[in-house]
């Protein structure tokens, strides 16, 4: 256990020792050294009575809220939706032309119509959030559900195994390889988008942390934002995958007996 930590961690150190050495050496404000960004970051965040500040929990509580939020509600609609389409020609006909426009707009693009749509805040920044992430989750989704063996379907049809459970019990399972692929792409670009959709206009979240150090010209704090979205995006890919491997046994079984 202790010697594969060792082996995926091991370049971290050499990296930000690397880096402190070069940052001391050239003594440049836009590079502060690797000590100085967590001290800053100790101090702004990690110092409070309860481990975090109040400027923590003010404003990376509902970053999460919103990140997570939204991923649910792109994972709902896109699994949804894209099982629909894939099982459906005469559907994927209709809505193909829409899907390959909309993946093709850049989620930024969109948050000035939003901002007419919605009202300004949480309500601009989800569905931001929503309209980026939405699309690898739908386009996988349609492409597990299309490329499954029909044998299986025909064969559940004829001895009158009801449509809920032929999607239970035959559709889903064979499309969730390809659906979670689709997952994991969608949790670091919610964690981008999050970011895009804090930094104009909102008066809270880790986005508009960055952009409140950025108007101050604190290099040290604004590293330390970009490290802990950092750190967010690791746990956040380390626990999917800790998820994935165990609803996905059964698929990794299968290969090997194959």
């Amino acid at each position: 256990m202790i010697l594969t930590i060792v082996k995926r961690l091991w370049l971290v150190p050499v990296i930000l020792g690397g880096w402190e050495a070069l940052a001391r050496s050239l003594d440049i404000p836009y590079l502060p050294a690797p000590t100085l960004i967590v001290s800053r970051m100790y101090e702004m965040w990690f110092s409070g009575p309860f481990i975090l500040t109040e400027e923590a929990v003010d404003n990376f509580g509902p970053s999460l809220v919103r990140v997570i939020s939204a991923w649910i509600v792109a994972v709902i609609v896109g699994v949804a939706l894209g099982v629909a389409i894939g099982r459906s020609a005469t559907l994927a006909d209709y809505l193909s032309p829409l899907i390959e426009f909309g993946r093709a707009v850049p989620p930024p693009a969109m948050l000035p119509l939003f901002l007419v749509l919605f009202t300004m805040g949480t309500q601009v920044q989800l569905a931001t959030i929503v309209f980026g992430i939405i699309w690898p989750i739908l386009l996988n989704s349609i492409d597990g559900a299309r490329t499954l063996d029909n044998l299986k379907i025909e064969t559940a049809t004829v001895f009158g195994v009801p449509a809920h459970l032929r999607l239970i019990r035959i559709i889903l399972p064979a499309a969730s390889p390809k659906i979670f692929a689709g997952l994991r792409l969608s949790v670091s670009l919610a964690l981008i988008l999050m970011v895009i959709s804090e930094l104009k206009g909102s008066t809270e979240g880790i986005g508009y942390l960055l952009n409140l150090a950025s108007n101050n010209a604190d290099m040290p704090a604004i590293w330390a934002g970009v490290l802990v979205l950092g750190v967010l995006g690791f746990v956040f890919n380390t626990l999917f995958l800790m998820v994935e491997r165990r609803v996905l046994a059964w698929h990794r079984d299968a290969h090997r007996i194959a």
